[in-house]
């Protein structure tokens, strides 16, 4: 029984937020019922005990959303009852929780520190980027009220760090927003390409990102970074830290960087169970943990060939120099009906063409000690 890590939408896409380029907005559109509105504590209950008689090692619980704070913090509290109830293998238990941080307060803070969760707030840069799409339902930025909350996360000792989307508006000007970031002494940093909605031609949205920024993009923000690391001061991004450690020889933490999909379990708030965020639709469901086991969901997971698909590549990846390091990029954004050409792979070249030198000067130095 190898370690498990399960995403639980307790919410499911119910946000107090209204992002335009979310998703999961676009996800529950998709499919026979959008949002499947709260997830019980019967079914909370079941989850956490499916997942722990499977597990053994370890095992890594997630919330994400929609807004996962929505549920309210006695929610959370149960998950962790039942994590102590039902951990029959005594394995050691990792929290985390994506949220887009507006919703919390002090007693969030002291309930994420008492309980060692990794807190995830999405920040998109500075006010004016930040606010430009992700916005209350009333049309208000929503950048004020979450910066306040992340510098009472601070004060309160959580350990978190901060996921940006990578769009139109902000490509642009990743220099200005890792300036924000680094005098703000957010320090731990994801970005991630934002997604067009499934089974449309991307590029065709104001918020769409273009190969050739997302590039530039990549670039800029290595720049800066390696700029910093040369002083002995860089923040922690993670998808530098991933190609450095392919380098090294190692496997990336990241599962569009590892160039297949993973064994992952995303729960809708109804106990049903996907292979992944991005797929969360009708025909990609493999069981709900209110009445499969672990086995059983792992067992329609090989019938409908989840992972197997993911292995499908174009045919010139096979043939190109960086395809150690790009690994085809995520499936989500392969075009399955152009060869599952990967859209961004302009922007790969260009940022290996530009940065490989110093991602392999700064793993050799690491290789020597």
């Amino acid at each position: 029984m190898p370690p498990i890590s399960v995403l639980i939408k307790p919410s499911s896409g119910n946000c107090n937020l209204r992002c335009e380029y979310c998703f999961y907005y676009d996800t529950m559109s998709k499919r026979e019922q959008g949002a499947y509105g709260f997830m019980s504590v019967e079914t909370l209950e079941a989850v956490i005990r499916q997942v722990l008689a499977y597990s053994e090692g370890s095992c890594t619980i997630a919330y994400q959303g929609g807004e996962p704070t929505l549920s309210g913090l006695p929610f959370f509290e149960k998950s962790i009852e039942f994590q102590e109830k039902y951990n029959v293998n005594n394995v050691k238990i990792f929290n985390a929780i994506q949220t887009n941080g507006s919703l919390l307060d002090k007693k969030w803070a002291e309930f994420f520190v008492r309980n060692h969760f990794l807190v995830g707030v999405s920040l998109d840069g500075g006010p004016k980027q930040h606010d430009y799409y992700r916005k209350t339902p009333a049309g208000k930025g929503s950048f004020t009220r979450i910066m306040e909350n992340i510098e009472m996360l601070k004060k309160t000792g959580v350990d978190f760090n901060i996921l940006s989307v990578v769009h139109a508006r902000t490509a642009p000007h990743i220099k200005k927003t890792y300036e924000f970031y680094r005098k703000n002494q957010l320090n731990y940093l994801q970005f991630i390409a934002c997604l067009d909605p499934l089974m449309e031609e991307p590029g065709g949205r104001d918020y769409s990102l273009t190969p050739e920024a997302y590039g530039t993009f990549l670039i800029d923000l290595f720049e800066l970074w390696f700029r910093d690391l040369k002083e002995g001061k860089q923040p922690y991004i993670r998808q530098f830290e991933n190609y450095i450690a392919i380098l090294l020889g190692q496997m990336p933490e990241s599962c569009d960087m590892r160039g297949t999909c993973g064994m992952q379990y995303v729960v809708e708030a109804d106990g049903t169970v996907y292979p992944c965020d991005f797929y969360v639709l009708d025909e990609y469901r493999l069981g709900n943990f209110r009445t499969d086991t672990v086995e059983m969901i792992d067992k329609k997971r090989e019938e409908i060939k989840f992972i197997e698909k993911s292995l499908q590549k174009e045919e010139a990846c096979a043939d190109c120099r960086y395809a150690m390091l790009c690994r085809g990029g995520c499936r989500r954004t392969r075009q399955e009906d152009h060869g599952n050409h990967q859209y961004f792979c302009q922007s790969y070249k260009m940022f290996f063409d530009a940065c490989l030198p110093s991602l392999v000067e700064i793993a050799e130095r690491i290789g020597r000690g």
